[in-house]
């Protein structure tokens, strides 16, 4: 199994701060959010992760590199606890940019000499797991019953959910078999309230289902995966795993300062201080 994470994106929405800084380095509190995204895959047992990217994105190739005079610094110091902080990644971290922005369909066919005949959960990291099990391990686990693509998927019925995939499905012998994905459905026209998002378990057969989506391509919109899976679908390979925890959508600035809140909360190192910060504010802003 491979881990392939699609950060080529320009961030716009948090101009001008991705500007310089790419949007997968912002932090929730101390931590980048890429860097809880490749546990993620680690703890699901995943050794080898490729990270697209762009050319304005070579921080993150900086990130994960080890910091040779840090490390010399904080031995010297005998300073364990900033050392265990910065220690090397346990997994093999690749990259590979994208030279033009062409829809995530055409980030998937880039990685095809990285995977080979391997199965590969893809994450997007405007979607982070703040609680539960190893949502990619919750994909493998349900792939390793199935060998066919694995969605992830959660029902939400109060959200609006025009701007996301959104599922129609059936059981089959205890599995919820994928019948059909719907991007962005005009609101009132959703199969269902099971939206898709954040993490896919691709098997390769989704290359072949690429390239046969991009012939029908005529560049009007993004050229995504969508149009893949459903050709799967449509052959009875793909299932959806109905995840365990609660996974934060941090692609706009207040679904960012609200997963930075949660996470605080979920720190003991942060939680009391944060908690006297939070009713300040809110005791200010009560009287005001």
């Amino acid at each position: 199994m491979k881990g392939v994470i699609l950060a080529a994106g320009y961030g716009t929405r948090f101009l001008p701060g991705t500007k310089t800084v790419p949007k997968e380095m912002f932090p929730l509190i101390n931590v980048p959010v890429i860097h809880l995204i490749v546990d993620e895959m680690i703890e699901a047992g995943i050794a080898d992760i490729l990270i697209v990217t762009s050319r304005r994105k070579k921080a993150l190739e900086d990130y994960f590199d080890r910091e040779i005079e840090l490390e010399s610094t904080f031995a010297a110091e005998g300073a364990d606890e900033k050392l265990a902080r910065i220690k090397p990644i346990a997994a093999n971290i690749f990259f590979l940019r994208q030279r033009q922005m062409a829809g995530t369909g055409d980030a998937l066919l880039l990685c095809e000499p990285f995977i080979g005949d391997s199965p590969f959960v893809v994450a997007y990291p405007d979607d982070v797991l703040l609680s539960g099990p190893s949502l990619a391990g919750q994909l493998v686990e349900l792939y390793q019953r199935t060998e066919m693509t694995v969605l992830a998927g959660q029902d939400l019925p109060d959200k609006d959910i025009s701007r996301y995939g959104v599922v129609a499905s059936h059981d089959e012998d205890g599995v919820e078999m994928v019948d059909a994905m719907v991007e962005k459905p005009p609101k009132g026209t959703e199969p269902s309230r099971l939206v898709a998002y954040g993490r896919y378990l691709y098997t390769p057969e989704i290359f072949t289902a690429l390239r046969e989506s991009r012939e029908n391509f005529h560049g009007k919109e993004e050229f995504t995966q969508t149009e893949a899976i459903n050709r799967l679908a449509a052959q009875g390979r793909v299932v959806v795993k109905r995840f365990e925890g609660r996974l934060l959508d941090i692609g706009t600035p207040m679904g960012y300062v609200r997963a930075t809140i949660e996470y605080g909360l979920s720190q003991q190192d942060f939680r009391g201080e944060l908690l006297d910060i939070l009713r300040d504010v809110l005791r200010r802003e009560g009287g005001s």
